[in-house]
């Protein structure tokens, strides 16, 4: 019984689409519409979604394994920050941790510092300096687990799921 950290790659773009429909509504403020989430899911966590994300050199996806069972994943997006509200407080060369899932059934497991610890690691490998995401500012528990890996609160910014507009947090961590 053991989690295990590896890159995704084509062969995983239906279980990554599988795992992003299972969990994304998880980091949703609640009052969140359904039909909001399942938008979102359909626009940028689709399966072609996946397929480009995995196609391009720009991004690395990762998942966490539990037992030769795919349980979270992770996307870190390189190149220059496109949010203005982002790139306002943030000046130096960084990478963006796009996406940060964990199955809700392993919460409290070890798999997402697992994850977490190897999101970080392969950021650093990027040559970047500092990590940066956005994370909705009612989601206490994932605030909790950013703080405890190291990301601050550094700005606000807005973010669209269906038609709805959120209110995220930007945090940023330096990398070694």
């Amino acid at each position: 019984m053991s989690i295990t950290t590896r890159r995704a790659g084509e062969a995983d773009t239906e279980l990554l689409h599988d795992l992003a429909a299972r969990t994304f509504g998880l980091a949703c403020p609640p009052g969140t519409l359904q039909a909001d989430i399942d938008a979102f899911i359909a626009t940028h966590l689709s399966v072609a979604s996946f397929r480009g994300y995995l196609a391009d050199p720009g991004r690395i996806l990762l998942l966490a394994v539990h037992d030769d069972e795919p349980v979270g994943y992770s996307m870190l997006v390189d190149g220059p920050i496109k949010d203005p509200d982002v790139a306002a407080v943030i000046d130096d060369v960084s990478i963006e941790l796009s996406k940060f899932y964990l199955a809700p059934d392993r919460h409290g497991s070890g798999a997402a510092a697992a994850l977490m610890t190897a999101t970080l690691a392969a950021a650093a490998g990027t040559g970047a300096s500092s990590c940066w995401l956005g994370v909705n500012q009612q989601n206490v528990r994932a605030a909790k687990f950013y703080a405890k890996h190291g990301f601050e609160v550094v700005g606000t910014k807005r973010f669209l799921v269906g038609a709805q507009w959120h209110d995220d947090h930007i945090r940023r961590r330096a990398l070694p």
